[in-house]
């Protein structure tokens, strides 16, 4: 047997030692594909998700809503009103006989406080603050609860009974005016954050999301274009503050769908831009500036249009009614005639031909398209101010 000599074996030791690990930095040149290390791959994967939070897309939001809360919740107060109600002593004093026997005047009577509560929002740090018309109705005194502590009576500058709205103004110092954010940017599926005084408990708030924008023909007010949330809403958010993850005002909280009383899911709130447009006319002009034609309209359905020898298809709207002398009945219009368009917008929904109206400034031309034993024909209308309307809430 031959050995090699000393001299090569440390030369051949070394070469080996190499190989061996140029083999285990370098694993591709066996011509095998092989795998990040483990602590590589971790490494590379760390990095990818410590990149994502730098750019947050809409669909994301944050874990906390309590900066929100923060930013709001200071301009969201409690409302308290009182009324005096005339309650007679005995069921026989509401007998006509009775009542002819005592006079009207000598018949005896208490006096019974009825409370009720709400919530409102302060929309300048001057006082001003906005709550709903139903919540201040009648009422012979308002009180009113900041989250600080503070409290104080408050005045009803303007309420408008046909939009649920009314403004009030307190005099205190340093108060926090919430950020009012445009309804116009919202979208189905947004978060948002409702703010209120439910049942008296104290400030509460509830979260949800946007379930559906421009709910109108719910019978709650004559001007509608509601947000509905799932945001729980129950009696005394009425009101309150719909709000944005950012603590913007998105909305009022004004009213419930609900079999039993409380929150099942279906709320609706006045949208911010609606509710910015009504304070600012009750504050500068005492009064709701609104359009308005002196007309009564019935929605045309396929089997009408069949019988006024139209095409079933046609959108429109039936003059069902027009108050004389008013500025429709002036222009020409007749019962009968179908309303296509008003200033090239067609209109097909009387509750958005409402809003329409309503929208168009008095003293204003409007342009009326119609149709008219089937012919088409076009009348100018001059705009007036809409006549005040009884609350009848």
């Amino acid at each position: 047997m031959r050995f090699l000599k000393p001299s090569l074996i440390w030369p051949l030791l070394t070469g080996l030692l190499f190989g061996l690990l140029l083999l285990q930095i370098f694993p591709t040149l066996t011509g095998q594909t092989g795998s990040l290390p483990a602590q590589n791959h971790s490494q590379v994967q760390a990095e990818v998700l410590a990149g994502e939070p730098l750019q947050v897309p809409r669909q994301q939001g944050p874990v906390s809503y309590s900066q929100a809360v923060r930013q709001a919740a200071p301009s969201v107060v409690n409302i308290y009103t009182t009324k005096v109600i005339q309650q007679q002593l005995h069921p026989f004093m509401n007998d006509p006989f009775f009542r002819h026997f005592f006079g009207e005047n000598q018949l005896p009577r208490q006096q019974r406080m009825q409370s009720s509560l709400g919530s409102g929002v302060l929309v300048s740090s001057e006082g001003y603050l906005l709550t709903n018309h139903h919540v201040v109705k009648d009422a012979d005194e308002i009180r009113v609860a900041l989250r600080d502590g503070r409290e104080t009576f408050a005045k009803i500058i303007g309420s408008d009974a046909e939009s649920d709205l009314a403004v009030l103004k307190i005099e205190l110092d340093n108060l926090p005016a919430i950020n009012l954010a445009s309804s116009d940017t919202l979208e189905v599926g947004d978060v948002v954050l409702a703010i209120g005084n439910p049942f008296g408990v104290g400030q509460t708030v509830t979260q949800g999301i946007i379930s559906a924008l421009g709910r109108s023909s719910l019978g709650i007010n004559t001007y509608e274009d509601f947000i509905q949330t799932d945001a729980a809403i129950n009696p005394g958010n009425s009101g309150g503050a719909l709000v944005n993850p950012y603590g913007q005002l998105l909305g009022i909280n004004t009213a419930i769908f609900s079999r039993s009383g409380g929150s099942q899911g279906i709320g609706f709130a006045i949208p911010s831009n609606l509710a910015r447009e009504i304070m600012l006319d009750l504050i500068n002009e005492g009064f709701v500036v609104r359009g308005w034609l002196g007309i009564e309209v019935q929605e045309l359905t396929s089997s009408l249009a069949a019988s006024l020898n139209l095409d079933p298809s046609t959108q429109g709207l039936v003059i069902a009614g027009l108050l004389r002398n008013g500025p429709a009945h002036q222009a020409g219009l007749q019962p009968g005639d179908v309303l296509i368009r008003i200033n090239d917008q067609p209109v097909s929904s009387a509750r958005e031909t409402i809003n329409l109206i309503a929208g168009l400034n008095p003293d204003t031309q409007a342009s009326l398209d119609i149709l008219r034993d089937g012919k088409p024909l076009e009348l100018t209308a001059t705009i007036r101010q809409r006549p005040p309307q009884n609350s009848g809430r």
